[in-house]
């Protein structure tokens, strides 16, 4: 798949479909590369998705009474009782805020189990299309927030239906994004740009229908709490230390920090990543960074709830860590230099999947210790 160079300024709407079904001679084609549909995720022939549907496909706008939008299990191995750790740090009056925060998380469940209820559906589609919208983030310039926050959508979306099928998965796929771009970004892609990214596959008004659905199935609650907001709240918490200057301009560690997020967006891309919380998933991160005992202070989570995620996490970090030291992205649009590291950028994500999947497999990966986790970091980050 080709990332797009540059998605903005184009003029004109896309093709509109003639009494057919086909598009329009019409309409000046563009030169410009595109960013190729998932070709993997449809069926043979392109169908009207949301009319005209030949196979099942339950679409629940809103959960109906008795389905709730969480599962019946626990989706996630039960953590610590929830206290504050900010408390370590002199910071009595926002601990309302944490448990806000952790509450939030809690109301917002996602589960692996979602599959359960789409036997059309493989694990390995996830990883294609959240891939997909990484290299969709990074070729309209979007903030990391923005594509964690349609992963979020998605997860809660597919958790509340039924019999999806793989002709509409990308179509879902790019709603979310559309959605969380509107709420993160200061000038979000149009919807014609989100259309124009799936190479006609899908059309405005569908996109359109499809956002309304996803808006009143996740009740409208948009404002959820990712991995990446945990992340960037321990890491602000760590540079409370006194000796810390990690937030002080030109200190800021941007290349470590794309390296964190590397990991991150590589875990998160594997199914397995929805066994664990968010700020479980965040704070093994962490651990491969800082020392554990610091980052349990930090998150407020005992040993025996972040290990078996940094165990988990040892296939990827063997994997990320092969790729060496990173550098600053250059992109098409302006960004400002101390604001490069926020942007989403994409990797061969699916190959290091391939490779950490090998390593899982194979014997000789041992999970590793807190000091083993650091040193496997040491030429990236300088703390």
């Amino acid at each position: 798949m080709k990332a797009a160079t540059d998605m903005t300024g184009r003029s004109g709407r896309l093709p509109k479909r003639s009494e057919n079904g086909q598009k329009s001679n019409g309409t000046k084609q563009s030169n410009r590369k595109k960013i190729q549909p998932l070709a993997k995720l449809h069926c043979e022939e392109n169908q009207t998705v949301l009319e005209g549907v030949t196979k099942p496909c339950i679409l629940i706008e809103t959960p109906e009474k008795g389905v709730a939008m969480d599962c019946d299990e626990p989706a996630h191995p039960p953590t610590d009782p929830l206290v504050s750790p900010l408390h370590h740090f002199g910071c009595r009056s926002f601990e309302d805020v944490w448990v806000k925060m952790v509450d939030k998380e809690q109301n917002h469940r996602h589960s692996k189990s979602f599959l359960q209820n789409h036997p059309n559906l493989e694990p390995g589609m996830r990883s294609i299309l959240l891939d997909w919208l990484i290299e969709v983030s990074e070729a309209f310039t979007l903030h990391r927030q923005t594509f964690y926050l349609a992963q979020n959508y998605f997860d809660r979306f597919m958790l509340t239906q039924n019999n999806i099928e793989k002709s509409i998965l990308q179509l879902i796929g790019i709603t979310c994004l559309f959605i969380a771009s509107k709420m993160e970004e200061a000038c979000p892609p149009k919807v014609s740009q989100m259309a124009y990214v799936t190479a006609g596959t899908y059309y405005e008004e569908e996109i359109l229908q499809m956002e309304l659905i996803v808006l009143k199935t996740l009740q409208w609650n948009l404002c959820s709490k990712t991995a990446l907001s945990w992340l960037n709240v321990y890491f602000h918490m760590a540079s409370m230390n006194a000796t810390s200057d990690l937030l002080e301009p030109p200190h800021f560690p941007q290349e470590a920090y794309v390296v964190m997020t590397r990991l991150l967006d590589l875990c998160t891309l594997n199914i397995d990543s929805l066994d664990f919380q968010h700020r479980v998933l965040a704070a093994s991160v962490l651990c491969h960074f800082i020392q554990q005992e610091t980052i349990e202070k930090l998150s407020g989570l005992s040993k025996d709830v972040i290990q078996p995620c940094v165990s988990w996490m040892s296939p990827f970090v063997e994997t990320v860590s092969r790729l060496g030291s990173v550098t600053l992205r250059e992109f098409a649009k302006e960004v400002k230099k101390e604001e490069k590291h926020n942007i989403q950028t994409h990797a061969d994500y699916m190959t290091m999947l391939e490779t950490a999947a090998q390593m899982a497999n194979s014997q000789f990966l041992s999970p590793p210790n807190s000091k083993e986790n650091i040193c496997t970091f040491s030429s990236v980050l300088l703390l």
